[in-house]
């Protein structure tokens, strides 16, 4: 079983022919509600594929719970760890121009109160945790200590980059990154940009990934370093393909691939997504036709 403690979001979506300047206002269409937040995607991505995936995290007492949490049930996510705070539910704003590149503004809402002591026998039952950078870093910590002791493989997609123990970054098998976040983690290890995945082996991480959008993504371990290409895709929707990749990844881990092959099919998997529009509605399910590698 994968277990995900993450965020759960509502995405609000606007459609743009490009993104707005400083001041400026343009007309822009869309502005419906689809499930979101990197927690519940990547749970969701790993689902449709087949593995067995339980989300630990927590929505609001608002009208977006339902529709936040609709995808993660439909695929199958156990969501017996999914509280109720009394809050809103985490909200993302995004903004998509024309040429697929998006940007997102996100309110944390319930997200900032997820906790993982009361789910401990969950992660302990795991064979892999998986982590992002949308609850609190306490509970992140937390979570590790726990996946550690019971001897549970972490994967740790610190997106967006906040401030953690290193302990936390040094338990990554692997620690999966953007070309972007490899350089805000740098600052954390004490280390130069730019990096490379190995400069982040060499610093203690057992394992990492770094993806580069359509430039594919580089993987390394104590073993070396490999580039893995990317699928020539014609973009419509960039918002959580890095999030399909990484629950892609953790299914194939699941399925006891080595971390080069699940990295190809990651690759594959992040491609097919970005030739639909939404987050978690554009994921892949088996029967669906991959793109293949360059």
């Amino acid at each position: 079983m994968i277990v995900v403690a993450g965020s759960i979001n509502a995405d609000l979506t606007v459609n743009v022919a490009r993104h707005p300047l400083p001041g400026e206002t343009l007309l822009g269409t869309g502005g419906g509600i689809t499930p979101g937040g990197k927690g519940a995607n990547q749970a969701v991505a790993a689902a449709r594929l087949g593995s067995p995936v339980a989300l630990i995290g927590a929505v609001g007492k608002d009208a977006n719970a339902a529709p936040a949490t609709q995808l993660l049930a439909d695929a199958g996510v156990d969501l017996c760890a999914v509280e109720t705070l009394d809050d809103v539910t985490g909200l993302a704003v995004i903004t998509v121009a024309e040429d697929g590149e998006n940007t997102v503004m996100v309110i944390p809402g319930a997200n900032a109160g997820v906790t993982v002591d009361k789910h401990a026998e969950l992660i302990e039952r795991a064979e892999i945790l998986l982590l992002q950078g949308e609850i609190p870093a306490k509970s992140c910590e937390r979570a590790v200590a726990i996946a550690q002791a019971a001897g549970v493989r972490v994967v740790v997609n610190l997106a967006p980059v906040i401030p953690v123990d290193p302990a936390v970054l040094f338990a990554a098998n692997p620690l999966v990154l953007n070309e972007h976040e490899a350089t805000l983690v740098a600052g954390q290890l004490g280390l130069e940009a730019p990096v490379t995945a190995s400069d982040l082996v060499r610093a203690g991480v057992p394992s990492v990934v770094i993806t580069y959008g359509a430039d594919g993504a580089t993987i390394a371990d104590a073993q070396g370093s490999t580039h893995i290409p990317a699928a020539s895709v014609k973009p419509v929707d960039t918002v959580g393909a890095g999030d399909a990749f990484t629950g892609a990844l953790c299914h194939m881990l699941h399925e006891r691939a080595l971390l080069i092959d699940a990295a190809r099919y990651a690759s594959r998997v992040g491609a097919f997504a970005v030739t639909r529009p939404g987050a978690q509605p554009s994921y892949p399910w088996p029967e669906d036709e991959l793109p293949e590698l360059d």
